[in-house]
């Protein structure tokens, strides 16, 4: 899930509103009323839930704001706090669909050469992701990058001159696989910076900034990670934590106690391995054991990743017969690729409505997903035919040596062990111009290899952190490929400001 893409048009809707989106009570949960009745703060608060149940979004957003405005006037920081989270909720909600019909419409003609008025009424009426909000049909930002990759053969015109394909490719197309023994081969050891840079001017007057700081985890193909001169040492509380199921440090950071701008960086190195399982037999695939805690935890529903009676269906249908788990794996993979073309998804607003739209299923009922939302797809459709599934995340290399947020598959055989793929690099060759033998030998290779060109952060999304990400405050849970930066105090969506505040740069060396 590469964020960058989003994170300019993200901050200057936040900045523009000072105030966005988040809530999960409703008049029944929050206890609003004194033996006098309700308060207008109450009131107006009671209004922005009925508001938001109404899918008036940003009407309710108004109503919000009014009772935090009220909540604060009167001192009641406790109400003041839980109406600033529902501003911020309702604002993701609907931020990313910032086009009417016509902004929509002008958008494709301005990028698609030659689109046809009935080409655009089409994707418009029948495609495009879009969002009801007063009862206004709104459109998703990237309206026109949705609509290439939907259509590979524009998308191919387009990319003629701006994609290095062979770079890409120049793990899958390379006939070395020595360098080591077994699946994991091929070293490279990267090093680099982390940096999250907060100015000062963004700062709240008081209170307490919680920060839980990305880092390199270790895994069977991301090894000897190695986390040194972590800034502000004084003001850790939690970690560094490099094993497990995702890497991070947590901060407490008394705003009185930063003078100038926030900087906190750390020094990072990991060795990463190219993996290459294309030899797997499937008849030496052995047993799963069905009681052994990690099968169970990687077979079942999660909050990003969904099993239900449709997905399951779905499987069966795409495997048909075939009963061994490495080439039902193999199948789903293939059918992600024809079936579920990349475009970019409304994350924010995916993690923000309520009642919650696991990414899997939101993939799965309308056929838009990312990186992320793919991986999320393959990983329920494995584990509703019992094949322990995850997604992993973090940063590419693979497609510019710049680190790219990125998320990619496993799923786990007995006598194998966690087999990677990535459909989303994989369907990549279908945006160029390619012969027919190279498409399809790049395409074989990210079904059970993978480039060693990768930061490992998380084992799989929605990874528990201790202390957890409170749920309100944080803009987008499902990952923690930058900072999650969160406080009470902040009269703005302090963590959707910090994600265009971090940086990661990264140099290699081959082993």
């Amino acid at each position: 899930m590469n964020h960058r893409s989003t994170a300019a048009l993200l901050v200057i809707s936040a900045l523009l509103l000072l105030l966005a989106a988040g809530c999960t009570a409703t008049p029944q949960d929050t206890k609003t009323l004194d033996a006098s009745g309700p308060s207008p703060a109450d009131e107006a608060y009671a209004r922005g839930l009925a508001e938001y149940g109404a899918a008036n979004y940003r009407i309710a957003e108004e109503r919000f704001a009014e009772a935090y405005a009220l909540y604060t006037g009167v001192g009641d920081a406790a109400k003041a706090l839980t109406a600033r989270n529902a501003i911020f909720r309702a604002n993701r909600t609907y931020m990313e669909y910032p086009f009417d019909r016509a902004a929509a419409e002008a958008a494709l003609w301005e990028r698609i050469p030659g689109i046809t008025d009935a080409a655009i009424a089409e994707w418009l009426d029948a495609r495009a992701q879009t969002i009801v909000s007063e009862n206004e049909t709104l459109y998703f930002y990237d309206v026109t990058g949705n609509y290439l990759y939907a259509h590979p053969d524009e998308m191919q015109k387009q990319n003629e001159r701006n994609l290095d394909f062979d770079y890409i490719a120049r793990y899958a197309w390379s006939e070395n696989r020595s360098g080591g023994s077994g699946p994991y081969v091929n070293p490279v050891r990267y090093a680099g910076v982390e940096r999250l840079e907060i100015p000062h001017e963004a700062f709240p007057s008081s209170g307490i900034l919680k920060i839980w700081f990305p880092l390199p985890v270790e895994t069977d193909a991301q090894r000897n990670v190695t986390v040194t001169n972590l800034s502000a040492p004084d003001f850790i509380v939690a970690g560094p934590f490099t094993t497990g199921d995702i890497g991070y440090v947590y901060y407490e950071v008394p705003a009185e106690a930063v003078n100038g701008d926030l900087v906190i960086t750390a020094d990072i190195a990991f060795t990463s391995y190219e993996q290459i399982f294309e030899d797997i037999d499937p008849a030496l695939v052995g047993e799963y054991n069905t009681s052994d805690p990690e099968y169970l935890l990687y077979t079942r529903s999660e909050r990003n990743i969904e099993i239900t009676d449709a997905v399951r269906e779905k499987a069966r249908e795409i495997v048909g017969n075939e009963t061994n788990p490495h080439l039902q794996a193999q199948m789903i993979y293939y059918h992600i690729i024809e079936t579920y073309p990349y475009s970019h998804v409304p994350h924010a607003s995916l993690d923000a409505r309520e009642p919650k739209v696991a990414e899997s299923t939101y993939m799965f009922k309308t056929g838009h997903g990312d990186c992320g939302t793919q991986s999320l797809l393959f990983s329920a459709f494995c584990r509703s035919l019992g094949i322990p599934a995850r997604a992993l995340g973090g940063y590419q290399m693979i497609i510019a040596e710049t680190p790219g947020g990125h998320f990619w598959s496993e799923y786990y055989l007995p006598g194998y062990g966690w087999v990677p793929n990535d459909v989303t690099v994989a369907e990549a060759a279908d945006w160029v111009v390619l012969p027919g033998e190279k498409r399809t030998a790049f395409k074989d290779y990210y079904a059970a290899n993978l480039d060693p060109a990768r930061l490992v952060i998380q084992k799989n999304v929605d990874a528990p952190m201790d202390p957890a990400l409170p749920d309100d405050a944080v803009f987008f849970r499902v990952v923690r490929q930058v900072p999650a930066v969160v406080s009470d105090t902040a009269d703005y969506d302090l963590d959707l400001f910090c994600m265009g505040c971090f940086g990661i740069s990264l140099t290699a060396a081959d082993q």
